[in-house]
């Protein structure tokens, strides 16, 4: 039987430690303060038993737990990230414990009626009963992805502290800066020396997810040509005008607020310019190889119709390939999501398969050899002051932890 009461209190100590990455840094971590929680954890695996435990210099931890078999069982690992979005502030994150959730609203901050309602946030509902961790409004939590972190640690605390659960080995490993879309960049598969992993970072309890986007990014310049606007009839050339046609020209209902499951999208996540200069940023993703490769490609197009008409040097496109559907890599070996899926069944939680609308470490490191399905962590609204956590899923998840170990080291005896 887990300690609830451990499993809480090591949440708390995560959450409380700013660990918010900076998109805008060139170096590994990005933020400094990524190495605070990157220390306590090292420090923590060695407390609590584990072998060959390490941190490198771009602060990424690792750590392995024996086998305490003698037969041949295939190595694998639990990873999370332990940075937080940069999209809301992560600093002096003040984690409120609801017991016993009855329904209804729940007051995150009253001086500033900041509520969490289940009339907009319908997924709280189904946690009637739960005890709900939230925010006090003025942060995010951090359960994304500190939940995960949570969890792997208790999982190997515990399997350490019960022999008589048979396991094989087992690597743990933990990231910066996933959420900028760099978490796998500078991590040794070699090293980890799994032959498969799960990343512990998915929502809702029972997300069991293979598939994801494939996701490129777009950098549009345009280049206009000043005039004294009494005088510039035939002259004057508005970058911001042409960046408003390429706008206007990308399909109107293929974006985020529009599109759900296996649906692609364009998305606009910056816009700036002035007469002489403008930029546009986009994030471009598809499930489907031969959609996404079509959306690259309307890119390309579209800059050069706008080439055509205002002159070759008005438009710069750049597309860059960020990451890819993970899919093709698990499906030769999709006993990996059978034996998760088996693990959730036999722990009475219904397996939700679905695809990701959005990336993990996972995606990545499933392209570097180390193929690596995702795990729910229990959050919910991650990325804003919404976030939250019912307690009951960061239980479950360790326990789905622990039991796809004794599952792994069954199936090969």
């Amino acid at each position: 039987m887990l300690d609830t009461k451990q499993l809480l209190d090591r949440f708390i100590s995560y959450v409380t430690i700013d660990t918010q990455s900076n998109p805008n840094s060139k170096s590994t971590p990005s933020t400094d303060k990524q190495w605070n929680l990157a220390k306590k954890l090292h420090q923590e695996l060695l407390d609590i038993g584990l072998e060959d435990v390490s941190i490198d210099e771009n602060a990424y931890v690792m750590a392995t737990l024996p086998s305490n078999v003698s037969h041949e069982v295939p190595t694998i690992g639990f990873i999370s990230h332990f940075d937080t979005s940069p999209d809301f502030s992560g600093t002096n994150v003040n984690p409120q414990i609801h017991e016993n959730y009855q329904g209804g609203d729940i007051i995150l901050n009253k001086a500033k009626d900041i509520v969490l309602s289940p009339a907009y946030f319908e997924d709280l509902n189904k946690y009637i009963g739960n005890t709900i961790i939230t925010t006090d409004g003025t942060t995010l939590l951090g359960a994304d992805d500190k939940a995960g972190v949570t969890e792997i640690v208790s999982a190997m605390a515990y399997l350490i502290e019960h022999p008589e659960i048979k396991h094989g080995k087992i690597r743990v490993g933990f990231t910066p800066d996933e959420e900028i879309g760099r978490g796998a960049h500078k991590f040794d598969v070699e090293k980890f020396g799994a032959e498969y992993a799960y990343t512990m970072d998915g929502s809702e309890i029972g997300e069991l997810e293979y598939e994801n986007f494939n996701a490129a990014e777009a950098k549009i310049h345009f280049h206009g040509r000043i005039v004294h606007p009494g005088y510039a009839k035939g002259k004057l050339k508005n970058a911001m005008y042409m960046a408003t046609e390429f706008v206007e020209s990308l399909p109107k209902n293929e974006v985020p607020e529009k599109t759900e499951g296996y649906e692609g999208f364009f998305h606009l996540t910056e816009m700036n310019g002035e007469v002489e200069k403008a930029y546009l940023h986009y994030i471009i993703r598809d499930h489907d190889k031969t959609k996404f490769e079509a959306r690259k490609e309307l890119i390309y197009k579209l800059g050069q119709l706008l080439k055509d008409k205002y002159g070759e040097d008005a438009v710069t496109v750049e597309v860059n390939d960020q990451y890819f559907n993970m899919k093709e890599q698990v499906l030769p070996i999709k006993h990996i999501v059978d034996i998760a899926e088996e693990a959730m069944k036999s722990l009475n939680i219904t397996p939700i398969l679905k695809p990701i609308r959005g990336g993990t470490d996972g995606a990545q490191l499933s392209y570097m050899g180390l193929p690596c399905p995702n795990i729910f962590a229990g959050g919910h609204n991650f990325h804003g002051k919404f976030e939250y956590l019912p307690l009951e899923n960061l239980i479950k998840a360790t326990e789905v932890i622990i039991k796809i170990a004794e599952l792994t080291a069954k199936k090969t005896k």
